[in-house]
């Protein structure tokens, strides 16, 4: 098993990614502790992985004293805590000139500056552990712009550059840092998107997700399943070479130039 003896300390970890990447780095064999705003969902992943393998920690990753008791929470746990998947997010639909001020903070707040809190209270007990890997859950929108998405593409992008700046201060000290920068991922956070969409264009919330990945190579949205095996990869020893990437996993969308899809010779299904 590829994470034996480790613990982790995985951020947003009730629903979605978050529960996925809880679940299979337990399989790997790490200790995790999950985090969340809602104990019921914590509670729920917790019960359903082996006994032993999990602790919930409720709290908000933007109130520093949390961060804290969080980090408290994962030193507990039997093993080294060494690793940091900061999950926690948020999305936000807007222009500039429509955001409003509160919106833009909660959005920024959430997505960046809590992932600061999180690395600036776990960091140092890193270090004397020997070292860590940190794994953020970025977003291909930190690389590409989303109609209306100032907010959410602004705190991903500021993600993405935050983990570099850390595998830049601290990989002299043993801390490797990486960013995950998933497209579509089919979670309870995209089947609401994908609800808002179908209303718009007449359609159910499959024709949605069919609607979303028409140019995207692959033409599917990815698995939670998915984005936790790569960060079992940036967290295990096969990237020990790996710090300050952002590697994208997005179906192939963020290749695309979508201006020019209207010359290929073979358009696909559909």
């Amino acid at each position: 098993m590829k994470l034996e003896g480790r613990v982790a300390l995985i951020t947003g970890g009730g629903t979605g990614i978050g529960t996925a990447i809880a679940q299979r780095f337990v399989a790997e064999g790490a200790k995790v502790c999950i985090t969340g705003r809602r104990r019921e969902k914590l509670d729920e992943v917790v019960e359903a992985l082996p006994a032993g393998s999990a602790v919930a920690c409720p709290g908000s990753v933007t109130d520093p004293g949390d961060a804290e008791r969080m980090v408290s929470a994962a030193l507990d746990l039997p093993g080294r805590f060494d690793l940091l998947v900061n999950n926690a997010g948020v999305n936000s639909v807007g222009a500039v000139a429509d955001l409003d001020p509160e919106g833009w903070r909660e959005t920024l707040d959430i997505n960046l500056t809590g992932a600061f809190l999180m690395m600036r209270a776990s960091i140092p007990k890193m270090i004397e552990s020997g070292g860590g890997s940190i794994v953020n859950i970025a977003s291909v929108g930190g690389i590409r712009c989303i109609p209306e998405g100032a907010a959410y593409c602004v705190s991903k992008a500021g993600l993405i550059m935050l983990s570099q700046q850390v595998a830049l201060d601290y990989g002299p000290k043993g801390i490797r840092s990486n960013a995950v920068c998933p497209g579509w991922v089919h979670t309870p956070m995209s089947d609401e998107e994908m609800d808002e969409l179908a209303s718009q264009i007449g359609t159910d919330r499959k024709g949605a997700f069919e609607k979303v990945v028409e140019e995207v190579p692959l033409r599917r949205v990815a698995t939670p399943e998915e984005i936790a095996g790569a960060c079992v990869y940036l967290a295990c020893s096969d990237s020990s070479f790996t710090t300050g990437a952002a590697l994208v996993i997005d179906g192939g969308s963020a290749v695309v130039d979508v201006g020019t899809m209207a010359f290929r010779a073979d358009p696909g299904p559909g």
